[in-house]
């Protein structure tokens, strides 16, 4: 059964040692990496490498070292590949929270204006824009 993080927590306040609930738990926990996540989605949405470098404006060197999983990029580098992968919110956020990353929070105006443009199936050219015109910073 997946339990909801609130039922891990009350779960993990009540164990002796972190090993119990680690074991316990197994099946609920997060096991892949942010380079195994993304080369999936490029798999499942039938997106080249070449076009993730591109839609994301990302350095090629750099992308290929973290599709290695070389590399840990920013949190504004992978919302990047999030736009460039046209991920919906939902498999943002599950993205994000399962690599580590804080989630988009529609209370901070910069994070609002990503989450309309994911919405909104926004580019990230369009998206930058946005930010720029509303004086956030862009992605980058």
């Amino acid at each position: 059964m997946v339990k909801n993080t609130q039922e891990l927590l009350d779960i993990l306040k009540g164990v002796a040692q972190p090993e119990d609930y680690i074991e316990k738990e197994e099946d609920n926990l997060v096991k892949m990496k942010l380079h195994e996540y993304i080369n999936n989605y490029l798999e499942d949405k039938g997106i080249s490498k070449g076009q993730l470098i591109k839609n994301s404006g990302l350095d090629r060197t750099y992308t290929y070292q973290i599709l290695l999983g070389d590399k840990k990029p920013s949190r504004d580098k992978v919302l990047a590949m999030c736009f460039a992968l046209k991920l919906s919110f939902e498999e943002v956020q599950n993205l994000l929270k399962a690599t580590g990353y804080p989630i988009l929070y529609a209370r901070i105006n910069r994070d609002s204006i990503i989450i309309f443009a994911l919405q909104h199936n926004i580019t990230l050219t369009d998206t930058n824009e946005l930010l720029f015109s509303m004086e956030c910073d862009i992605i980058q």
